[in-house]
């Protein structure tokens, strides 16, 4: 069986990253189709791919191409239906929701399954990490490219024979926007193997990931400087909002930039909570990554976090995502902090999400509809 893998690109390493990484790890052997790669952009997760047989497209070849990742989903619908994958039996996209990598064009008994990390948030009212519409010539321009853009993806949604979602959210997703149904399988998760018991020295919260407008960690921000409590913030910066950050951030707060995997388990492992008031979530990966560690979460009560954060048990999902809504998230989790055993009880939670299990699932998932 000849598999090829396709991803939109390869240039920031997060939770989509971590599924294409566990599909390679499925079929290493499988060439990974994507439009540009630039590991140079990867920090200390430059190596991960080091040794992988990537096949770019001709934009790659364009020097100031980091700049334009935005634009270029203007232009990936001719990358991916030129693409000849006359000569593979399966390919498998994961789909970021950034290009239209469905597009592509293979043989009637060759099999495409598609795993959709979310359909395109920018075109269905979905928050973003650019905010694009706060020019009134921009979101003009934007909404008739938007409405073309919509038809392209409905179209490369027709292609997949099947559908895996990672998430209920994304589920409902793809049944509203595609009208299609999907398969949930929840993505992989570094489960942390340090299982030493949850210590009471844990004297910070934390936040970070990739630090996009969506993510809304200037809410966390601020909500920790008003309540002067110490905040760690993680991650690399999307569009300028890191400066953004660092502008509003208080005496108690600490942006330590990007890190690798022992790095951020050992933030998880003495913080106190995870802030995560990201808008809309897929999935979610960082919320499991922190139960992994015994880490609760405190989080809004929408999205794929749903699925993953037990309210009460694993954390705090809170209703009102701003700045007041959250301060009032931390005041309550703080009154029943020393009244839950979260180690345990997060630990148990985060189990359900590892990696040997995604491969499990996506194994069988693929074997019983692989066309013979």
């Amino acid at each position: 069986m000849k598999v090829a893998l396709v991803h939109d690109y390869i240039k920031e390493y997060g939770g989509a990253e971590r599924v294409l990484e566990a599909l390679h790890e499925i079929w290493p052997d499988a060439p990974v189709y994507t439009t540009v790669y630039l590991p140079e952009f990867l920090g200390p997760h430059r190596e991960r791919f080091a040794d992988w047989n990537i096949i770019t497209s001709s934009f790659q070849k364009i020097s100031v191409i980091h700049r334009l990742i935005s634009p270029l989903r203007l232009f990936s619908p001719w990358v991916f239906e030129n693409w000849d994958f006359r000569g593979f039996d399966l390919i498998i996209v994961s789909a970021t929701g950034a290009y239209f990598p469905n597009l592509i064009v293979r043989k009637p008994e060759t099999t495409h399954i598609c795993y959709c990390h979310t359909p395109p948030r920018y075109l269905y009212g979905y928050p973003t990490a650019r905010n694009w519409q706060k020019n009134k010539i921009g979101r003009i321009a934007g909404e008739f490219i938007n409405h073309w853009l919509r038809q392209v993806d409905f179209i490369a949604a027709q292609r997949p024979d099947y559908f895996i979602a990672n998430s209920n959210e994304v589920k409902r997703r793809i049944e509203k926007f595609y009208r299609r149904e999907a398969t949930v399988i929840y993505p992989p998760v570094n489960i942390t193997k340090n299982q030493e018991p949850r210590t009471k020295n844990r004297k910070y919260y934390l936040a970070g990931g990739r630090l996009a407008r969506a993510k809304h960690i200037d809410l966390a921000i601020e909500a920790c400087n008003r309540l002067k409590i110490p905040l760690k913030v993680f991650g690399r910066g999307f569009a300028d909002y890191d400066y953004e950050l660092r502008k509003i951030a208080g005496p108690t707060i600490e942006l330590v930039g990007e890190v690798n995997d022992e790095e951020l388990a050992r933030l998880y492992q003495g913080a106190i909570a995870l802030i995560y008031p990201s808008e809309q979530e897929d999935f979610g990966i960082m919320a499991v990554e922190a139960q992994s560690c015994g880490t609760p979460v405190i989080a809004p009560n929408q999205g794929g976090v749903k699925e993953t954060v037990i309210n009460g048990k694993t954390g705090v999902l809170f209703d009102e995502l701003t700045v007041e809504g959250l301060v009032k998230a931390i005041k309550h989790f703080n009154n029943i902090y020393h009244h839950s055993d979260w180690d345990k009880a997060c630990r148990e939670q985060a189990t359900r999400f590892g990696k040997e299990r995604f491969k499990a699932e996506i194994k069988d998932f693929v074997n019983s509809k692989f066309k013979n």
